[in-house]
């Protein structure tokens, strides 16, 4: 077990740190969390588990092997820097650079740069023939200013968020105004514990943005609309990144075909933009709720998404399944998302 930190995006409080333990749930490592900072979670694990998570994650930024964690204090600081051991984590002849992050304002500007200078010269000076190199260095070493407290480690993965952004709504072959955020389904496919081969089901398919992120995380997927535009959509869209998905069936998520899958990842309609088939949003809820327990083993999970005004927590409880977690994301002012997950009980 290895002392890791990761960095995570601070868009949403709850969603990126329920991620990462989604994550390390679902591939099967065991964890133990050490502390919760701001934007940042230190704990212990296998250290192999940072290539799930890279390859995973939606909002993890930064995965690093911790070295030490002190109070924010400069001379705190220095003092722990020289009490590490560098020469088994860089070898000889090798560059490296120091970045120093804080976290909103829980540290001065001045003290970023102080401190990268400082740290760059006691690493110089414990280590044999290495060198700073800012541009392409061969080792990162971070550090985090947060919540009081200064981790700092060596980096072993960035994690870039532009691959969600050149997969967003807006630039995909075809577009409708409720489509789910790549960044967002991804989230959800990952708080759904999904693991590799899994098949996903998302029964209000639409533009695809959860068949898209499930299968880039090597799960199986099918999926349903009861409009045979969206269906058609949907197709071009995974046609558009190479995609084949187990099923595209045009069908009421209500009275589903499907027999059996292994979780469900949704965003059922809500909106002007969308159509509720002459229902309202709450029931359409309640009703692919139902529809889904036939389909789930005891123990499988299902993340659904709907308007916080639902309370999707007490319409899953009603029905039967265990809730484990809800996560609130804003969209605009008449829009907070309640994002679910439950248990089949």
């Amino acid at each position: 077990m290895a002392k890791l930190f990761f960095l995570l995006s601070g868009e949403n409080e709850t969603l990126p740190f329920a991620e990462l333990s989604a994550i390390l749930e679902a591939e099967g490592y065991k964890y133990s969390i050490l502390e919760k900072l701001d934007q940042v979670i230190r704990l212990k694990s296998d250290a192999k588990c940072i290539k799930s998570v890279y390859l995973r994650s939606a909002y993890t930024r930064i995965c690093a092997l911790e070295l030490f964690t002190c109070e924010a204090y400069e001379d705190t600081i220095i003092d722990c820097m020289n009490d590490i051991k560098l020469n088994r984590l860089i070898n000889e002849n090798k560059s490296f650079a120091v970045r120093i992050k804080r976290i909103r304002n829980y540290a001065e500007k001045q003290i970023v740069m102080s401190l990268e200078r400082k740290i760059g010269k006691i690493i110089l000076n414990k280590t044999k023939k290495t060198r700073v190199n800012l541009t392409v260095p061969d080792n990162i070493f971070v550090g985090i200013l947060t919540s009081g407290k200064f981790v700092f480690g060596l980096k072993i993965v960035a994690i870039s968020p532009k691959p969600f952004g050149e997969r967003r709504p807006r630039k995909k072959p075809f577009f409708h105004p409720s489509a789910m955020p790549s960044k967002l389904a991804r989230g959800m496919v990952n708080l759904a514990r999904a693991k590799k081969n899994d098949l996903i089901l998302d029964p209000f398919c639409g533009t695809g943005s959860t068949l898209i992120e499930a299968t880039f995380i090597s799960c199986r997927t099918v999926g349903l609309d009861a409009k045979r535009k969206m269906i058609k959509g949907c197709k071009k869209n995974l046609k558009h990144f190479n995609i084949n998905p187990e099923g595209l069936i045009l069908a009421d998520a209500r009275k589903h075909p499907i027999l059996k899958v292994d979780c469900v990842v949704t965003d059922p309609p809500y909106g002007r933009c969308c159509s509720t088939m002459k229902s309202t949003t709450k029931k359409i809820v309640e009703d692919v709720l139902s529809a889904a327990t036939s389909l789930l083993d005891k123990g499988d999970k299902i993340c659904i998404a709907s308007p916080k005004s639902i309370h999707l927590s007490v319409v899953g409880e009603k029905i039967g399944y265990k809730h484990l977690e809800s996560h609130y994301v804003y969209v605009h002012g008449s829009l907070t998302r309640e994002i679910a997950v439950f248990e089949k009980n």
